[in-house]
Order: C-alpha cells, then sequence, then structure tokens
C-alpha cells in the first residue's frame, strides 16, 4: 500500500523574554525609542533565513515559507533583499528608528534596486534613493 511522504526536521526556537531588565542598582537600561524600520527588519529576516538553509536546519525557502505560514513568493521577495551590495544591506540593518509616521524607505522603494544585479548600479540607485527620502523629509518639515 501507498503510505503518504512525511518528512520531519528537528531545530530549535528560542523564545524571548518581553520584560523590562532591572540593573543591579534598580534602574532601567536605556531602551531604544521607536521603531525598527520595516525594511529593516525584512533584511535581518532575510539573513537569519539564508543562514537556517546554508546551515541546513531548513532545506529551502518553500520549507521556510510554510514554516513562516507565508507564500512561496513572499518568501522569494524577502529573500531577494539577499542580492543587494553588502554596503547597502548594511545601512538598510542599520536605518534609524522612526519616532512617528511612516518610514521614509519602504520594501517598494528597495526593489528595483533589488532587480539590478551590477552592485555598482545599485549603489548608485541607492544614492538617488537616499538624495530623494532627504529631500522628501525635509520639505515635510
Amino acid at each position: 500500500m501507498n503510505e503518504p511522504l512525511k518528512v520531519t526536521r528537528k531545530f530549535h526556537i528560542a523564545r524571548r523574554h518581553h520584560g523590562r531588565k532591572q540593573l543591579r542598582n534598580g534602574s532601567a537600561p536605556d531602551v531604544p525609542v521607536g521603531r525598527v524600520p520595516r525594511i529593516a527588519q525584512l533584511m535581518a529576516l532575510a539573513i537569519r533565513c539564508d543562514k537556517l538553509i546554508r546551515d541546513g536546519v531548513i532545506a529551502n525557502q518553500s520549507e521556510l515559507a510554510e514554516f513562516g505560514h507565508i507564500t512561496t513568493a513572499r518568501m522569494t521577495q524577502i529573500m531577494t533583499l539577499l542580492n543587494l551590495a553588502p554596503d547597502i544591506q548594511e545601512q538598510l540593518l542599520f536605518l534609524p528608528r522612526r519616532q512617528r509616521g511612516r518610514d521614509m524607505i519602504i520594501e517598494n522603494d528597495v526593489r528595483p534596486i533589488v532587480q539590478t544585479f551590477d552592485w555598482k548600479k545599485q549603489r548608485r540607485l541607492w544614492s538617488k534613493l537616499q538624495r530623494s527620502v532627504e529631500q522628501a523629509e525635509v520639505s515635510s518639515r
């Protein structure tokens, strides 16, 4: 009789405690104010997912998508951020936190840059995007 194929993988998921930590003198540590831009979160997620695949914890992007309860297409969109030049990835990761309002750089702004495989062209497009964001920020004040 043909039985359905079942694949089982083991991996560890660490739980994080979200309570405020107290220092020994009773004062709370400095907590960054504002929220991390979504594009920075997605860049960090892409790097983490790539490491899970390289380490053999997860077989491929399809399995990641299933585990994350998202479509394979969405997982592909996230993972394409890894095509960015390393310096652009770093700048995305360290974008300043936003106190209020929408993020100045969103995923749709970065997609045309991701689709360019030449890092020199990517850097030119990235500089152009940064200039337009700076201009928009100045004009909104």
